[in-house]
């Protein structure tokens, strides 16, 4: 795998299964199915397989949306997604091409497609291998600009009906990466657990995420209004791909919009909304969006396509003890449990545990942060594996650990430690937090708990054979808030320096 590829944090998936259930269940995918159906063995239709003024109505009532102001929209939208999606199939009339045909009469048959039996008897991926082609479709109708000011831009650009992509001041592959970028970073929030049903992530602050730049502390009014204008294309793209089923949304409250030059803007300011954190019954107002599981799944599946590397949990199952070990490090703390679970789950108790052990050996830098996560996923495996704990108690590296697992699941009989056991594992703690977070609060606590109760702690630590004893001891002199002990770690610290 290339270095230089992106990498996303690990995605907890729901099953094809689920998936497919949750796709044949989005609005405009049965909607689609239904029509598709109704329009069975043939059933005339317009050029290019567009409903006629007649069939529009039939298919708004059968889809029983004739109450609805917008149905016929929703009608046609669902006809052209099912023609998309091959769920309906087009077969042009022969007098289609001629010159001066009734636009209102029929020039074409439409039929059921073949992909429409993959609803019924398709397996799960190839039900969401149908999805995804008909979302793709929808997502470059959400990264188009509006119809109506296509027209009045082309109608200005002169009576040729030539389309100057600079006078529409529209490029269609910025217009496209803006979209990736927002479902990118919807992504990232929902993977890391900041974007879920119970959290959904307010429009302002997605949009600013795109736009405000990662070193502004307070963004200009400039900024701001980009910001505002954001919110207002994403408005209208995530009201278009809500129905896909990717999204859930809560859209923009119509009372803060108002129309300027004939284009829509937020009514009230969007500062404070998109920096800070307001409370959420104003937050609400400015919109909601959810990526749903369905959605983590495309937007998954569009970034693999795109060579993006964006693992998912239980990718690791089948691999050696060392890979996992190597990885769990940099997944989320809920990602990290259910791929030690799954890993596990292949494994006896003690084949597992043999397995951790031997891989959580090594001297190298990163050893300690795999020995850290080698006795996290050990945690979690039952009394069965206590022989393997056993055989390594002599062991310098593991032994420590050996004897925490031993004494957590009450095992007997578990031999005292030595002195040098308890100081290497003490620095081998500590660099595997600093590893993970750096000088962390919760390291600050831990260092001051292992310093107070031990007289005399750094004249034993600096001469711990460990490779990252000086780095340990440096970091305790930065962390300790006592000012003593701190000037004897970092004392310490050079003794250790000079004896290696």
């Amino acid at each position: 795998m290339s270095g230089d590829r992106p990498t996303m944090p690990p995605v907890r998936l729901h099953s094809d299964a689920e998936l497919a259930r949750d796709a044949l269940s989005a609005p405009l995918f049965t909607r689609a199915a239904k029509l598709a159906r109704w329009a069975g063995e043939g059933t005339p239709v317009g050029a290019g397989g567009e409903l006629l003024a007649e069939q529009l109505r039939t298919a708004t009532e059968l889809l029983g949306l004739t109450d609805d102001e917008d149905g016929p929209g929703h009608a046609a939208e669902a006809w052209q997604h099912a023609l998309d999606t091959g769920l309906v199939e087009y077969t042009e009339g022969a007098d289609e091409e001629e010159e001066g045909a009734d636009p209102d009469q029929p020039s074409g048959t439409a039929t059921a497609g073949e992909e429409l039996a993959t609803l019924t008897s398709g397996s799960p991926a190839e039900i969401l291998e149908v999805w995804l082609g008909g979302l793709e479709n929808v997502l470059a109708d959400a990264a188009a600009p509006d119809l109506g000011d296509l027209v009045d831009q082309i109608t200005e650009t002169g009576p040729d009906g030539d389309i100057d992509l600079e006078a529409l001041d529209w490029n269609p592959e910025e217009e496209a990466d803006f979209l990736d970028g927002v479902l990118g970073n919807l992504y990232l929030l929902t993977v890391l657990d900041e974007g879920t049903a119970d959290r959904p992530v307010p429009l302002p602050a997605l949009a600013a995420s795109m736009i405000v730049p990662d070193d502004m502390d307070e963004p200009t009014d400039d900024v701001l209004e980009e910001v505002s204008d954001a919110m207002m294309r994403l408005d209208d793209q995530f009201r278009m791909l809500a129905p896909t089923g990717i999204v859930e949304y809560q859209p923009v409250d119509e009372a803060l919009i108002e129309e300027v030059d004939g284009e829509g803007h937020i009514r009230e300011s969007v500062d404070g909304v998109a920096s800070e954190r307001p409370e959420e019954e104003d937050v609400s107002r400015y919109g909601l969006v959810t990526l749903t599981p369905l959605g983590l799944f495309a937007v998954r599946t569009r970034m693999l396509d795109a060579g993006i590397d964006a693992p998912a949990v239980g990718d690791l199952a089948g691999e050696d003890a060392d890979v996992l070990l190597a990885a769990l490090p940099g997944h989320p703390e809920a990602a990290a449990r259910a791929e030690a679970d799954l890993w596990l789950a292949r494994r006896t108790p003690l084949d597992a545990a043999r397995e951790l052990l031997a891989a959580g050996r090594g001297a190298d830098e990163e050893a300690p942060r795999r020995r850290l996560s080698a006795q996290q996923t050990l945690s979690l495996v039952g009394a069965e594996a206590e022989p393997a704990l056993r055989e390594v108690l002599d062991d310098r590296e593991l032994g420590g650990l050996a004897r925490v697992w031993l004494a957590e699941h009450g095992a007997r009989d578990i031999p005292e430690p030595d002195e040098a056991m308890v100081f290497w594992l003490t620095i081998d703690t500590i660099a595997a937090q600093l590893a993970a977070d750096g000088d962390s609060d919760e390291l600050r606590g831990l260092v001051v708990d292992l310093v107070g109760p031990h007289t005399g702690f750094f004249d034993t630590a600096w001469r711990v054979d460990h490779p990252a004893t000086a780095d340990v001891l440096e970091a305790m002199g930065r962390l300790h808030p006592d000012k003593k002990a701190a000037k004897e770690a970092r004392k310490a610290a050079f003794k250790a320096r000079s004896r290696s």
